[in-house]
Formats: C-alpha cells, structure tokens, sequence
C-alpha cells in the first residue's frame, strides 16, 4: 500500500460534543490536503457539502453515539444525512437489544437503514462492551441486513478497536477499526488484521508517520 493508497484508508474524524463549524472545516481542510476522507456530525454536513473540496467522501453518523434511537428515527436521520450530502453512513446498533437476544429486531433495524438510503452503511457494533458471541451475533446482524461494513467502535465507550476485535470482525464484513488509533503503528495494525478503514481524530499523524 502507497502513501496515497494509506492516506485514502483514513477517516479523519471530528466527533466530540464541542465540535464546532471550524472543527470540522479544519478536518476538512486536512483531509484534501492528504488525500483522507472525514467522518463529522450530521449538523454539519450541509456546510461541508458546500464548503468546496469535492474530492473528499464525507462519512457521517446515524443513532450516535449509544445507538438508542428508535428505529424510525434512525432511518429519517440517515435519508436527512444522504440529503445534505452524505457519502457515507455509520450507524450505531441498539446493544442493549443485542445483548438481550433480539438480534432479529438489531438486523431488521439496519436493515431499514440500508434500504432506506443508496450509500453505504457502515455499522458500528460496540465491542469493547460485547462478548465475541455477542460481537458474532453483531456482525451476523449486520449481513443479514446487507450492510457493506463493520465498525468495531464509536469512540464513546470504555475501549476502542483491537487486533484481535478487527481479525474476528473481518470474517463477517469488511471492517473499520476506530477508537483509540492515533498513529502509524497502531493503523498498520488494523490494517494487517484485516481492517480496510480506519477510523481516528489523529489522521494527520497517522500519515505523517508513513514511512518516508
């Protein structure tokens, strides 16, 4: 993988309550200048969409961040992202309903997300707070509904991504590993377990470690 190729597996990512307008123009700004994509609130993405670097694919997230949304909301949220611009959608599942066995209503809540729209999504699953039959039932969800990725983390919880977390994921779906990656090192590592994206507020030093 060229440099060009690692920066492009980079979701440069602004997420957090204080995010302002600036925040993410900054993102935005970094993410043209070294070939990444973003990750920002849907808040934004009007602006985003108008502030004029085209070339950037513009993620957003869906029944963020401790995915208990009902399952109306989330769809009328992501057709309302796909609206004001959205390339991509990251969608929180209901844990709670995962961990009480309702895997069934988690698959058919996703799938109304992807139904609902004709961009990807992406569904963050949670795993620092799953056991691996859990985080199995997850990603079987996430099949079932015809999702076009995992993504093992939002960020908010006590734990991000993992090795061993992205190598199981990996099985089900291609996947995304955020949370806790902040350079060089830790982003080859996902990728060499089987991530193809990563997810990370620190993607300027991520690619700035790239070897010269």
């Amino acid at each position: 993988m060229d440099r060009d190729e690692f920066a492009a597996s980079i979701d440069h990512t602004v997420l957090g309550p204080e995010t302002t307008w600036g925040d993410v123009e900054t993102v935005l700004d970094e993410a043209a200048d070294y070939g990444m994509n973003v990750c920002i609130p849907p808040c934004y993405l009007s602006e985003a969409t108008d502030y004029g670097h085209g070339s950037v694919t513009i993620a957003t997230v869906i029944g963020f961040p401790h995915g208990q949304h009902a399952p109306g909301v989330k769809r009328d949220e992501a057709v309302a992202a796909w609206n004001d611009g959205a390339d991509e959608i990251d969608l929180v599942i209901n844990v709670g309903r995962l961990k009480a066995g309702e895997d069934d209503a988690v698959a058919a809540e996703i799938s109304g997300v992807v139904a609902a729209v004709p961009i990807p999504v992406k569904v963050i699953v949670e795993t620092a707070l799953l056991t691996d039959a859990e985080k199995r039932l997850a990603c079987e969800a996430a099949v079932a509904a015809d999702a076009d990725m995992v993504k093992t983390s939002t960020g908010f919880a006590d734990g991000g991504a993992t090795v061993p977390d992205v190598d199981l994921l990996s099985e089900y779906l291609p996947v995304k590993a955020s949370g806790g990656v902040g350079s060089y090192a830790e982003a080859t590592a996902m990728l060499d377990a089987g991530a193809v994206r990563i997810g990370a507020s620190s993607g300027v030093a991520i690619v700035d470690g790239y070897p010269a």
